[in-house]
């Protein structure tokens, strides 16, 4: 008690004199997280505070104006649409609980991404739908979000959502923040009155923002360490639990040709397929991206004397190996993966192995 104490007064401290963050300690350990953000225009910013407040992982919120031209703009300045600003909604989140992949998919989920300078009963460009990127990162997987949505058949219209750099972002009046919990009745009959409820539920049902993007089911977890010292190989242990690399060259996968996905060899969740899988020249098997954003979590690696992006599974936590951003388009990113920590199914057994949803890939 008297060391969380003194840590506690510390921490306080640096946060008077700006050395630390202030609200990112962990409560528990006592460490300063490192915490990521992301900002979305998605018309009406009530709504996609109320929606994005709900996800695990988002540390903090706010809603505001950017993407215009004048400094520090008023709300009745920006409703009148000469300023060129957008509403929108800055997120603070935690990448170690949920990755910028699934807030896209959130984001996705509660507008309208066909409707230019409008979003459901709001007109003008004050509403219109963005992604403002705050790196290079960010921008990849934002535009690779934004494909992949255009290619699934689920609008009859082009996705017109732009992607755009981030700009100053100046917060909202106070009582715009959370108008959800300040003015719930007023708040809800504007949400169901626009049309935002009705159209969100038609196009992906009930409570769309929770839903999992497919492949990042609850079903697939970590077993206890007792089985996986059972389960697992030597190597395949010290790769996914002690975060070892396996031998260049000398490893399962790194020439495997055959159609098919890879899945954690701890949890089974989906993680790469064939499709995006290119020989790199290392020696160890490398895709140019997951084949479900949401089950692979990056995380800063400082070992060795270097810095790198290390990539482990969302539900089993298995180290995986790390991502680069030397890789061939389309999203210029090398995730060079250990092959101890993948198992690989073939196109031909993926009904058998439960994962018959993603046969239709391998149809030409």
């Amino acid at each position: 008690m008297k060391n969380f104490l003194l840590i506690t007064t510390l921490i306080f401290s640096l946060c008077q004199i700006g050395i630390v963050e202030a609200g990112t300690m962990d409560k528990n350990a006592g460490i300063n997280k490192k915490l990521e953000k992301a900002t979305f225009g998605g018309g009406c910013f009530w709504c996609m505070q109320y929606s994005f407040d709900k996800v695990k992982g988002v540390v903090s919120t706010s809603v505001g104006y950017t993407g215009g031209n004048k400094k520090n703009p008023t709300y009745k300045e920006v409703s009148s649409g000469i300023t060129g600003h957008a509403e929108a909604i800055e997120i603070v989140f935690d990448p170690s609980q949920i990755t910028y992949s699934e807030l896209l998919d959130v984001f996705w989920k509660n507008i309208n991404p066909t409707t230019p300078n409008k979003q459901f009963a709001d007109e003008g460009t004050q509403y219109r739908t963005a992604i403002f990127y705050h790196n290079e990162k960010q921008r990849k997987l934002a535009i690779e979000s934004k494909e992949k949505l255009g290619k699934s058949g689920r609008f009859n219209k082009p996705i017109v959502t732009e992607i755009v750099p981030a700009a100053t972002f100046y917060k909202a009046e106070e009582y715009h923040q959370k108008y959800y919990e300040k003015n719930s009745l007023r708040y809800k009959a504007y949400h169901f009155g626009s049309g935002r409820e009705q159209y969100l539920k038609k196009i992906w049902g009930d409570k769309p923002e929770m839903k999992n993007p497919p492949g990042n089911s609850e079903k697939y977890s970590k077993p206890a360490k007792e089985e996986l010292k059972k389960k697992l190989k030597t190597l395949q242990y010290k790769v996914t639990q002690e975060c070892a690399t396996e031998k260049a060259f000398d490893n399962e996968y790194w020439n495997n040709k055959r159609e098919g996905i890879y899945v954690d060899v701890v949890s089974g969740e989906p993680l790469f397929s064939s499709l995006d899988k290119f020989d790199s020249g290392t020696g160890w098997p490398s895709f140019t991206k997951p084949l479900i954003p949401g089950n692979v979590v990056e995380k800063e690696d400082k070992s060795h004397l270097m810095t790198r992006t290390e990539v482990k599974s969302k539900h089993g936590d298995s180290h995986l190996g790390h991502v680069f951003d030397d890789g061939p388009a389309p999203t210029g990113l090398r995730y060079c993966i250990n092959s101890a920590s993948l198992r690989f199914i073939p196109k031909e057994d993926l009904e058998k192995e439960g994962y018959g949803e993603y046969k239709k890939l391998f149809e030409k």
